[in-house]
């Protein structure tokens, strides 16, 4: 069973909660509610987020001073912020949510199939990176596993079998992230949503080096991907 991607959804109002929860319904992934900045700091604290949607104006903790909470800790740091706000105070305004750390600055009343395709988005490349990084454990199993493997016997043939599966889900992934980079290239897509799919690339490239190592006849030793 594939696993759901977590949105955090944060707003004092219950109404626009209702509203958002309505909108991103059809994605099929997992909505989490906040009331306030504190409330969604203490959901951050124990669950992984694919993007948070958060409102900036809110009574004590606002949607700027919740975010710099966010980009402080490191476990938090790099989930997308998409702020969402009923006032416009021109690009000031606009340009002190970007340096708080939004990836995007949308507006209300906007346009639900508009928002719906930016979190998809980011719904997409957060579940790329999760294959990723348990292609990376799986990779990292087999050298562990294989270090007291003696050549020729049926260690080895085990071995042969796993780096031929570990190759074939690599290649899956590579494809779909194939996929996304080629639509984020054909929309105007969000310089952010550019720069994550680019990432996520250089670490499957990464990846593939490791393994492509493994092989029996690679002459190099392995390099592992780095986690981060």
């Amino acid at each position: 069973m594939v696993q759901k991607a977590k949105i955090l959804l944060v707003d004092d109002r219950p109404e626009n909660l209702l509203a958002l929860e309505a909108i991103l319904s059809a994605l099929d992934q997992t909505l989490v509610r906040a009331s306030s900045g504190e409330e969604a700091l203490k959901a951050l604290l124990t669950d992984d987020f694919a993007v948070i949607l958060l409102d900036v104006q809110m009574p004590g903790m606002d949607g700027f001073e919740t975010a710099a909470h966010i980009k402080r800790r490191e476990r938090t740091r790099d989930i997308p912020i998409i702020f969402l706000t009923a006032i416009n105070h021109g690009p000031h305004h606009t340009f002190r949510g970007y340096a708080a750390g939004a990836v995007d600055y949308i507006s209300k009343p906007f346009d639900p199939w508009v928002l719906r395709a930016k979190v998809s988005v980011f719904v997409e490349l957060y579940m790329k990176n999760c294959k990723l990084r348990e292609q990376a454990a799986l990779l990292r199993l087999q050298l562990e596993g294989g270090a007291g493997a003696q050549p020729g016997g049926g260690d080895s043939r085990a071995s042969a079998g796993l780096l031929a599966e570990l190759s074939a889900r690599l290649a899956a992934v590579e494809e779909q992230a194939e996929a996304l980079s080629k639509q984020l290239g054909d929309e105007s897509a969000d310089g952010a949503a550019v720069s994550t799919a680019a990432h996520l690339e250089r670490k499957l490239t990464e990846l593939r080096r490791a393994l492509d190592a493994l092989e029996p006849d690679a002459g190099n030793s392995p390099v592992l991907p780095s986690q981060t």
